[in-house]
């Protein structure tokens, strides 16, 4: 799903939005008088009437949407289970016959915007599966419900509005406005405000049809690579191989260095070749820790990032890629016994940490960058791999650690 901040001027609509959903909620005063509230900044934002009455006029509040805005895996998903799932031997092959089904079109996509053709595909890949499903819900009552409910009503009041212009624009009837139950739309699920920001008119229509137009599609998301900062040229990171006394604690984006450096540590390539003797700045990232593949990422990877801020999902899009334009798979895939943990263990974890004095941010029962930091230090402390990677022995040793200090 791609995602990118709304423009300024809808911020205010927003927040007037957000107050008004926030306020129906709190009275009870329900949704059809949060309904009116948007109506209301509709129209201060210029949009038609005949667009808002059409649309809000018939919208409805989808149980549904809000159950899947609050359900929270029971577990977290470990890079193993992300991974295996979506660049799966049979994604590769259909994205490699797309590749050569479009190849026209994405040859002139990629002459204009510097994007290859593989991450596009890759994209199309990962976001819809090819265009095998886009969403059922309607846009319009998916926005609206979450709009109208208090934990995010700003953001999805300015996705909403966005939907509207969509709309008025003529760039599909509002019947056909189906996607995800967040909103995400069409081949590659663009948020309406990415929509109304890069989607472009690849085909010469008129319209910007997420759809049905492969061209719109293909030079939409080339478009928002492009604006995102893709650097022509240039990949999006690849596989290595680590030396048996590599220090773990150099592992993070927030640890980049030239590529030149990394060789000097006595990191090759995944075939244990030399580095490229190049000065771009790379991180190095262990998804599954010591036991298994190590990436440098280069900044094109924070590009992906810019699309979606999963790591696992934007080193998913660069490994597809890289397999869907002929490359085999990893040389070193991810283990098959990895920790799964449910996010209570993870809070606990996170809470224990902070009483041994490691910086964990705000305990949220998520395993992020913050927390994989902290249990980096906390594993150097203890003479283990200091990997930051949640396993059973670091697990153990936290609890043990926190239990002695009697946290």
């Amino acid at each position: 799903m791609a995602l990118i901040a709304a423009p300024a001027p809808a911020l205010a609509a927003a927040a007037a939005a957000a107050s008004i959903g926030a306020e129906a909620a709190e009275t009870g005063a329900g949704f059809a008088e949060c309904v009116a509230g948007l109506r209301t900044v509709a129209y201060s934002e210029g949009i038609s009437s005949a667009v808002v009455d059409g649309v809000l006029g018939r919208v409805s509040r989808l149980d549904r949407v809000i159950e899947l805005d609050r359900r929270q895996p029971e577990f977290t998903q470990t890079f193993t289970d992300y991974y295996t799932n979506r660049v799966t031997p049979a994604r590769v092959s259909r994205g490699r016959a797309l590749l050569i089904e479009h190849e026209s079109l994405l040859r002139r996509i990629q002459n204009q915007t510097g994007v290859p053709a593989q991450y596009l595909v890759a994209l199309w890949g990962l976001e819809t599966n090819f265009g095998a499903y886009f969403g059922n819900m309607w846009v319009p009552d998916a926005l609206t419900t979450l709009a109208c409910d208090q934990r995010r009503s700003g953001f999805f009041t300015r996705q909403l509005m966005a939907a509207l212009r969509i709309i008025e624009a003529g760039d599909v009837p509002a019947e056909q406005m189906l996607g995800s139950w967040a909103g995400a739309m069409g081949h590659v699920q663009f948020m309406p405000t990415v929509f109304l920001q890069h989607a472009v008119d690849g085909d010469g229509d008129g319209r910007r049809d997420l759809w049905n137009s492969m061209a719109d599609v293909m030079a939409s998301a080339a478009g928002f690579l492009r604006d995102l900062g893709w650097e022509s040229g240039w990949r999006w990171g690849r596989e290595v191989l680590l030396p048996e006394d590599f220090d773990y604690t150099l592992a993070g984006r927030d640890h980049r260095r030239p590529l030149t450096e990394w060789a000097e540590l006595g990191v090759t390539t995944a075939f244990g070749e030399p580095l490229p003797r190049q000065d771009v700045q790379a991180a190095l990232l262990v998804p599954s820790g010591h036991g298994g593949p190590a990436f440098l990422v280069y900044p094109n990877f924070e590009v992906v990032m810019g699309w979606n801020r999963s790591e696992f999902y934007a080193l998913s899009v660069g490994r597809l890629a890289d397999e869907i334009a002929g490359a085999g798979p990893l040389q070193r895939p991810p283990p098959l016994d990895g920790l799964r943990i449910s996010r209570d263990e993870v809070l606990r974890l996170q809470v224990d940490l902070a009483a041994l004095g490691y910086d964990v941010g705000e305990p949220d029962g998520v395993f992020g960058p913050a927390t994989r930091r902290a249990l980096s230090k906390f594993q150097r402390s203890r003479n283990l791999i200091a990997d930051g990677h949640l396993d059973s022995e670091a697990l153990e040793a936290v609890r043990q650690a926190a239990t002695r200090t009697g946290s």
